[in-house]
């Protein structure tokens, strides 16, 4: 199928965001989600249906800015874990979704013994 359909596609922030978090989570040492502000100071994780909540994904001029709040697992090595994290997410937006990606920060909020 080689027709091309001319015009613009436009996906939603939110729909990235579910991308991001899914493939947060299939990172080897992301215990789970937290959301971006912790109220009482203590970072809790997300269920999987609130995946949304811990990722902010904003546009830019160059693409899309994304922002990821984890707790990560006890023991493992948190730049390792970071830098696997950016890896993927990128992997996801400019493979899957084919948008352009200004950057992704990564901000660890805790850290826990998985059980």
């Amino acid at each position: 199928m080689s027709t091309t359909v001319p015009g613009n596609l436009h996906v939603a922030n939110d729909v990235l965001a579910d991308m991001v978090g899914n493939a947060a989570l299939e990172c080897y040492g992301v215990v789970g989600m937290t959301a971006p502000t912790a109220v009482d100071g203590i970072a809790k994780i997300l269920p999987a249906s609130r995946l949304r909540r811990g990722v902010v994904v904003t546009t830019t001029e160059k693409g899309v800015h994304v922002e990821l709040y984890v707790v990560i697992e006890y023991g493992t090595n948190i730049t390792t874990v970071s830098q696997n994290l950016v890896d993927q997410v990128s992997f996801a937006l400019t493979e899957y979704a084919r948008v352009p990606l200004d950057g992704v920060e990564v901000h660890v909020q805790g850290i826990k013994v998985r059980k």
